[in-house]
């Protein structure tokens, strides 16, 4: 992408759609697995014509190597684990909690970005990403219990931004290679797939759901993943992870204001304070990160 305004306004739009996610899952009365079942089932299904109709992408799916293939499906799999562990935590504490320990992610991807990638990061940016952490911790501390189920969905919720992150950077390196649309697919399915097998597991009903919750599903699978995840993963080819997963803090802001007018959840003082915090530290890092975006070589075609 040749402008680094348009991939952080695109950023902000896939933001903005994920912090629909735990609001649907809130609405949703089903398990964990099912919910992610069907977010990563209809959003395959929702991508499958744009491979069907798309020459390009069938010739690209079928000249995939066994590697490239173990590489989409590993990314299922944490995408998969990721979903599960989130949705299981927000039976246990509360959305603001989950959210905020879930969106923690940067710090592993910050770690993993250093000694991985040699990434290096300004001095500015690594002071934005700690004030953007501090407002997401003022926006969650006042739900924070230290004992009982609250406590380990607060676990489940920081295990789950663990593995958020390996999916980030097994696409960061697939995508490399491989286009958005035959990528986006095989992790999806191969994440269903992961899911429903999971699901049979805890003997979990596939079909017996009021028409609130399969419109939860749908909502999870076109806006939190179509219009979501999907863009994060179109722009893992120009950003780097820890900028993508940085970015991901905003959704803390989203969710909080979403909760205000669907679950009729106030915001709070302590709450304002934190969403300014995030977004304040959120434009210090993006501004200091801003040569992360990779450039557009000439003489490369870069597909989309």
């Amino acid at each position: 992408m040749k402008s680094p305004l348009m991939s952080y306004a695109t950023l902000f739009l896939g933001v903005l759609a994920l912090s629909t996610s735990a609001i649907f899952v809130k609405l949703a009365d089903a398990p964990a697995g099912i919910i992610a079942f069907y977010r990563m089932f209809f959003a395959a299904i929702m991508l499958l014509p744009f491979l069907l109709v798309n020459k390009e992408n069938r010739r690209e799916l079928r000249s995939l190597s066994k590697k490239q293939w173990g590489f989409g499906m590993l990314s299922g799999l944490f995408l998969a684990a990721h979903y599960v562990l989130w949705f299981e935590s927000l039976n246990y504490t509360s959305v603001a909690s989950s959210t905020v320990i879930v969106t923690l992610q940067p710090l592993f991807s910050m770690a993993g970005g250093y000694f991985l990638f040699k990434e290096r990061f300004r001095t500015g940016a690594i002071l934005g990403c700690l004030v953007a952490i501090a407002g997401s911790l003022v926006i969650g501390w006042q739900d924070f219990q230290i004992s009982g189920q609250a406590l380990f969905g607060d676990i489940l919720a920081f295990i789950a931004a663990g593995v958020i992150t390996a999916y980030f950077f097994i696409g960061k390196h697939v995508r490399k290679q491989l286009s958005l649309i035959p990528y986006s697919i095989i992790c999806y399915a191969s994440s269903a797939l992961l899911l429903s097998f999971f699901s049979l597991s805890q003997q979990a009903s596939f079909f017996d759901y009021s028409a609130p919750t399969w419109w939860s599903f749908f909502g999870l699978a076109f806006i939190a993943t179509i219009l979501g995840q999907t863009i994060f993963n179109w722009l893992l080819k120009w950003l780097s992870t820890s900028v993508i997963s940085m970015s991901i803090l905003g959704e803390t802001v989203g969710t909080c204001i979403l909760a205000y007018f669907i679950l009729d959840e106030g915001i709070t003082l302590q709450q304002g304070i934190g969403i300014v915090l995030i977004l304040t530290g959120l434009a210090v890092f993006l501004l200091q990160q801003r040569n992360s975006v990779v450039p557009q070589v000439a003489s490369e075609e870069i597909r989309a």
